[in-house]
């Protein structure tokens, strides 16, 4: 089980120390896929089939690509990047622009399945425990990976930034 430290609200300055920390690889970005009307999935969804699952709507694929573009406005040309497997986080991290998009099953929605939360989180959490600082990198998810590996929401979008290494402890150290 994470132990978490949640951050206070960021400021301009604080802002600045977060994109240090993701410039310097000493925290990795984590967020959420860009808009995608609806919730859920439905029945018929199957992962590498986009027509059988919820998508980016127009709204969505801008905002992407305009996060890829507040990325390099702060220094991060390059990421190792890393996606659900899911269509929406596959085209949101695709539309950042910052490097190949890598699968990592780790980050697949466990929405529809509860049981599922706990086994997923830890792989998640062995496989950050396991990376060393360096190369900024980037993980795009859903939001409830995001609340189960933090105790915190993310709207769409949203950028947590998260300190290396993870070991036991998941340390928040703002959002964007």
């Amino acid at each position: 089980m994470a132990c978490y430290i949640v951050p206070a609200p960021a400021h301009a300055a604080d802002e600045a120390a977060l994109w240090q920390s993701l410039r310097s690889g000493e925290a990795f970005a984590i967020l959420r896929h860009e808009l995608a009307p609806g919730t859920g999935d439905p029945d018929n969804f199957q992962i590498g089939d986009c027509s059988t699952q919820r998508n980016l709507n127009d709204t969505g694929k801008k905002r992407a690509r305009a996060t890829g573009d507040r990325f390099r406005a702060n220094g991060i040309a390059s990421a190792e990047v890393y996606s659900s497997q899911w269509c929406r986080c596959r085209e949101t991290a695709q539309l950042l622009e910052l490097g190949e998009v890598n699968d990592l099953p780790a980050l697949n929605s466990f929405y529809e399945n509860d049981q599922d939360a706990a086994p997923r989180t830890g792989q998640l959490q062995e496989w950050l425990s396991a990376r060393d600082p360096g190369k900024p990198l980037v993980l795009v998810t859903h939001q409830v990976n995001i609340r189960a590996l933090t105790g915190q929401p993310a709207s769409s979008g949203q950028i947590l930034v998260i300190r290396l290494p993870t070991d036991d402890r998941i340390e928040v150290l703002g959002k964007l």
